[in-house]
Order: C-alpha cells, then structure tokens, then sequence
C-alpha cells in the first residue's frame, strides 16, 4: 500500500516541507511505499501560469497589472537566481507576483505569497470546516484541486493519505481538498496531522468533536502514528503517540529549483520541542505536545553537509524553537565540516552568547543570521513573562553578534497582559539605542494562546475578565482578555503604528526586512543589514 503524504496551500512557497520530509525518511526506513506532493508550491505556480494570468485579466485595463503580466517571467526567475538577492529587484518581483496573485481574489478571499485569509469561512467553526469539505463553498484554490491535484493522486492510487495542516491559512483549502478526495476516492484512508490539528487536541477531546471527512487524526508527531495506521488496522479515531521522534529528512520528493527562493534553502531541525518551556506566553510552555527531543548532536553538522551535498544546496534554516546551546558547540566544533554552507536559526539569549570568542566561532561554522525573540526591552515585562533574560545580557549579546559579522532578526511583543506605555517606552528606548545593533525586526501585538501559563492566575498579571470562546467557533486558538490598565492591544496597536514605526531608526530596520517571505529570506540581504549598521 501507498502512503501519500500531502502539505495543503497556503503557506510561503519558499523551501520544502520539513514534517513531510522526516515521515518520508522514517516510513522508507521501515520498508514502508511512500509518496509526497508539496500542493502548496504546486498551487501556486498553477495559480501563476501565464495562460491562467491571461484568462483572468482579459478585461481588466489596470496599468499596474498589465506591467506585472508583462514582468512574471522574470520576476520568477528573480526569485529563483542570485538576481533575487539585490533587495531592489527583489522587491520589485514580490511586488509584480503579489499583484498577479490578486486577480484570484474574491468578495470573501485574499491570497498573497505569505497568507490566505478567508473573511466568510472561520477554520475555528466545525459547521465551516463541514461546509467547505462539502464542496458548498470552493475557494480559489478549487481548480488546481479539480483539474491537476486530484487527478494526479488518483494515478497514485494510495491507500492512505495524511494532509499537514500546521497553520490556520492551511485549514480551510485543507477540508476543502479532503471533500475532494474523499469523493473521488471513497475507499482511500484519510488522515489530519500537523500542528494546527495538534493545537485543537484538548477541544476535540472535551466536546467530543468529530472534524468532518477525516477518519484518523494525529496529534503530536506523525512518526509512531503513522507507521501504525500503516501497519495496524486500529480503528481508533485519534492517534497521540511520542514513541518515535526523527530528525533525518528524505526530500527526495522536493524540486528544490521550483521554490520561491533567490538561493534554496532546505530546513532541518537540531530539536523538536522548547527546552526553556517558561515563557508564560507560549502554550508550549504549559501544554507541550510532546517530550523535548534532540537530534543525537554528533550527527547533526555531518546531515548539514550531507543535504548540502545531496541536493546541491548551501543555505540551511535550523527550525528549533530555539536551538540548544549545545548543538551550537557542536556546529563551532565542526567549522570545517561545514564549510560552504550559511545557516540560520531561531536561539535564546543565553549566556553563552556573552562569549564573544565563541560567537566569531559560530560565525566561522557558517551562521549568518540568528532570530532572538526579545519581545520587550522593559525588564519588568520580560520578568512576568518568565523569559529569563536579563536586557544587559541582551546588550551583550547584540554587540558580539554585530561584531562577528552575524545579523540579528529581533522579534518584539507589545500588548502582553500587565504591560504599561512605560513599558512599551522603554522597548522603543532599548531597540534605538541598540538600533544599529539589530539588522531586522518584527513587532508584533500579543495573542493570548488559550493554553497560556498566564491565564492559570489571570489576577497575578493585570487580567481582569476573559470573553467567553464563541460557542460557534470552538477550535479558536486565543484567548480575548481584558486589563485592569487603559492599555490593552488597541492601545498597544496604536503604539506600535505611531510611535515604534514613526521612529526614523526603527522604520529603517523594518524596511529592509524583506516583504512577506521575511526572516525566511533574511539571509540573503544579511550583508546589506549588517553594512548598514556599521553607519549608524
């Protein structure tokens, strides 16, 4: 039997799948037929054929489309070439391919190259997710499913298929795709995994929900799961098992040229899980999915060099929630191993960082980039969070980042509960005074995860009343809560808008950030961020 495995639209079209990619490996390892199809990437160079295009714009007279139909060839190939690392062009090939993107859009949709929102439809509410697997409501993606994506699956004939869903702009094209497949297919198992479902494991477990179309799901990692309903003929409904947690990535289903990615990037992990899990923000915190796991830390740079060599790539992303200190020993230990190849990742400010002669080491085994999420420069409110910072670390860190040549991607959170303007006055102080220390920055305003370590003694931290989940949309991630302050997220928002980006020193930071793809594309103007700085 064939196990198809299939990552739905949409997402970043930049780099292949990496959860698709560790279950190809650990089911061929176990003599298991396995196929993969990324139908994100597929939709969206359907969605950009020039024919298509054509089709669509016949009767439209809009000057700035005609000049992004005219300039799609090359923009595409701006996005898969060296070109792409000039910011100019590359903005400017965002901008046609973003533009040529929106002639699908509907009264109710909107597709861009980092997002699909849906103002009808809530991923949050069964009665939606039911509507669309129904084939009631077919979105924008409904005629590459049609006419290529379900076809093509019905030439593989699989016995099982299991859809990735880690992201909410997965979800709904994801039911929509399964009502497909479910009817062409009646016979043929059908699987939900990934993240996002993971997320709704406790809602679906209290209201004993059942998602329509689906006759398994797999909450946590889908390795053990899988190899199960592969093997087994357990009829249970949902599947938890941690027994079996890999690293080791097949993309051998991948055409890694195709992605949207001036050089390709191929993702790996060091670790799966957080190994802080204090930070009273983050559900991973106060729900993990499963028990921190590592890759055996003397095989990591030699898969580094492996993928590199296999798939003719030089340019890694490291996903971790943060990476272990230790394995960033392990990479400086292996410099030369590593030779030719950049990596980027997500890391804490540790204390090891304070180090400045293992920073230049870290910059000689190839990091080009590190994201750190800050999130405040008030120490106060990095202290009720539990991030175990301190900001004179921070400083620290920042300068022996700068000097070794690695930029910095710097996250920061307004609007968490208990914070006052002081406070968000204090972040605004922190990331000018240290603006020429950071190459790129996002500023986001706080969710609150409903599984958040805050919400166990909302008193503790300014909550003073919490809404009711919307008896409608039961699967809703957040949680809306009220402050004993005048400052909440509205205030926050508008902090963010006026003060943080009306900052000349910050909005310099935030322009050079690249459009959409973000931090995954950070590491091509790495350079440009880094030159800059030294002139401030």
């Amino acid at each position: 039997m064939t196990t198809l495995l299939i990552q739905p639209p949409a997402l970043k079209p930049a780099e292949p799948p990496l959860a698709l990619a560790i279950l190809c490996a650990h089911l061929h390892a176990r003599g298991q037929q396995v196929e993969a199809i990324d139908a994100n990437l597929e939709a969206y160079l359907f969605l950009l054929e020039e024919e298509r295009l054509k089709d669509q714009s016949a009767d439209s007279n809009d000057t700035t489309l005609r000049r992004a139909l005219k300039h799609r060839a090359k923009s595409l190939e701006v996005m898969r070439s060296s070109a792409g690392t000039n910011f100019a062009r590359y903005n400017t090939a965002v901008r046609y391919l973003n533009r040529l993107l929106a002639l699908w859009n509907t009264a109710d949709e909107k597709l861009t190259l980092g997002d699909y929102q849906h103002n009808a439809l809530s991923p949050f509410a069964p009665d939606d997710l039911e509507r669309i697997a129904a084939g009631t409501c077919p979105t924008l993606f409904a005629d590459y499913f049609t006419t290529r994506l379900v076809p093509q699956i019905e030439a593989l004939t699989p016995g099982m298929i299991a859809i990735s869903i880690n992201y909410l702009h997965q979800a709904l094209p994801a039911f929509e795709l399964a009502g497909l497949l479910r009817r062409a297919l009646p016979n043929t198992i059908l699987i939900a995994g990934g993240g996002l479902i993971t997320s709704w494991h406790q809602m679906i477990k209290e209201l004993k929900l059942k998602l329509p179309v689906f006759d398994h799901l797999v909450f946590g990692p889908g390795e053990a799961s899988l190899y199960a309903l592969v093997t087994q003929s357990d009829k249970s409904y949902t599947f938890a098992d941690c027994s079996a947690i890999a690293f080791t990535p097949d993309f051998s289903f991948a055409r890694c040229g195709d992605y949207l990615s001036p050089l390709p990037i191929l993702p790996l992990t060091a670790s799966r899980g957080c190994y802080w899990r204090k930070c009273l923000f983050c559900p991973e915190a106060a729900n993990p999915v499963h028990p921190y796991s590592a890759f055996p830390k003397a095989r990591l740079a030699q898969t580094m060099r492996e993928l590199a060599d296999k798939y003719s790539v030089s340019h890694i992303q490291l996903t971790d929630n943060a990476i272990p200190v230790n394995m960033l020993r392990h990479l400086t230990e292996n410099a030369e191993l590593l030779k030719g190849i950049s990596w980027f990742g997500f890391v804490r400010f540790e204390k090891a960082l304070e180090d400045a002669d293992f920073v230049k080491k870290l910059a000689m085994s190839g990091c080009k980039m590190l994201q750190l999420g800050l999130e405040s420069g008030s120490q106060q409110v990095l202290d009720r969070l539990q991030k175990g910072i301190r900001l004179e670390s921070v400083e620290r860190i920042l300068a022996n980042l700068k000097a070794a040549g690695i930029a910095t991607f710097v996250y920061i959170m307004l609007g968490t509960p208990g914070e006052t303007e002081a406070d968000a006055l204090q972040t605004l102080e922190f990331l000018e005074k240290h603006a020429n220390e950071i190459g790129f920055l996002n500023l986001a305003i706080m969710n609150m995860p409903r599984a958040s370590g805050l919400l166990d003694t909302p008193e503790s931290y300014g909550i003073s009343a919490t809404d009711e989940i919307a008896t409608d949309n039961p699967l809703g991630l957040y949680q809306r809560f009220h402050t004993d302050n005048t400052w909440n997220r509205a205030t926050a928002r508008r902090f963010l808008n006026q003060r943080l980006l009306g900052s000349a020193k910050i909005r310099a930071i935030v322009n050079r950030t690249p459009p959409l793809f973000t931090s995954n594309h950070a590491l091509f103007f790495a350079n440009n961020a880094l030159t800059a700085q030294a002139k401030d």
